[in-house]
């Protein structure tokens, strides 16, 4: 595996701390382990800290660095696919900014996509953020899995490597919304996992809060999953048969006892009851059609707004 490219692609995001170092690591450990590398392609998701400045820095450092800037923020996933339309490698690698993900175990990701394997997730040894951010963070991905329908994607990491053929499939998407994982996931079953340790934030706190982590699952299942129609459509019928027995009870019993069921309280939580249901129901239809006409009407997942290379390849 050693004798293939590799592309290192890294989203920035309040990365300046952080990213010079990452760099240096990422080169050391290429010439420890004898990989291949094509480029580091670091790209700036319009970071409010000093992060193009940073990585333009090391990009006239290092040859073999190609500092990328977004025209906004469009998120991490957008983030990375922009990189791709750069890279030029065999394998694409995509790590984080913060030190978590040890360049020095690209390697191991590297040794398990042999000739029947397209794609490796590193998954943690060891949980390395706080219960409840585990917490949501699995329920996040086991939401993304209902989305992929794989169970691989509750292993899944940010850290991960695959054969640069996948790259187009993943470009094809048209949405303001992309995903990485789930494409990749549509596209091939050549999944491994490889267990890697995992460092700690070396600074600041994440990006990805709990609630931001339910956000982009509900996000991703919203967007590549019709399961949400389909639930809703499964409970109006269970309504409908409850409504049924609420009406067969209300018959036996003007027919047993010559009168209604009594009390405005069981009436109004019946009707509180089934108009819930129904504005649920229009609301998952409305995001549908939001999503539908964000499509429709062009919104870009990413724009490159400049390039920086001291030795352009292209």
């Amino acid at each position: 595996m050693t004798t293939v490219s590799v592309s290192v692609i890294v989203p920035v995001y309040r990365g300046a701390p952080t990213v010079g170092i990452l760099v240096e690591r990422i080169l050391a450990a290429r010439t420890a382990a004898g990989w291949n590398l094509a480029e580091i392609i670091l790209v700036d998701d319009q970071s409010p800290d000093d992060s193009w400045r940073v990585i333009s820095d090391l990009a006239d450092q290092h040859s073999e660095v190609e500092a990328v800037a977004l025209a906004r923020n469009f998120g991490q996933h957008a983030a990375l696919l922009a990189g791709m339309t750069r890279a030029t490698g065999d394998v694409i690698v995509t790590m984080d900014d913060d030190l978590q993900h040890r360049p020095e175990e690209v390697v191991s990701l590297l040794a398990a996509l042999d000739d029947d394997v397209d794609l490796v997730y590193g998954q943690a040894i060891d949980e390395e953020h706080g219960w409840w951010r585990n917490v949501t963070s699995r329920l996040g991905k086991r939401i993304v899995a209902l989305a992929a329908g794989s169970d691989l994607v509750e292993s899944m990491s940010a850290f991960r490597a695959f054969r640069s053929w996948l790259v187009p499939g993943l470009l094809k998407q048209s949405t303001q919304h992309p995903s990485v994982d789930v494409p990749l996931l549509w596209a091939t079953e050549r999944v491994v996992l490889v267990r890697v340790p995992m460092d700690h934030r070396a600074h600041g706190q994440s990006n990805y809060s709990a609630w931001g982590l339910l956000r982009v699952a509900v996000t991703m299942l919203l967007g590549f999953s019709t399961l949400p129609l389909r639930a809703v459509s499964y409970i109006g019928v269970c309504m409908g048969l409850a409504g049924a027995g609420l009406l067969a009870f209300v018959l036996i019993n003007y027919a047993a006892y010559g009168s209604a069921v009594p009390g405005f309280a069981f009436i109004g939580s019946m009707v509180a009851l089934f108009s819930g249901v129904q504005l649920v129901a229009i609301g998952v239809i409305g995001e549908y059609l939001a999503r539908l006409y964000g499509d429709a009407v062009g919104r870009p997942s990413f724009a490159i707004r400049r390039v920086h290379r001291a030795n352009p390849k292209r």
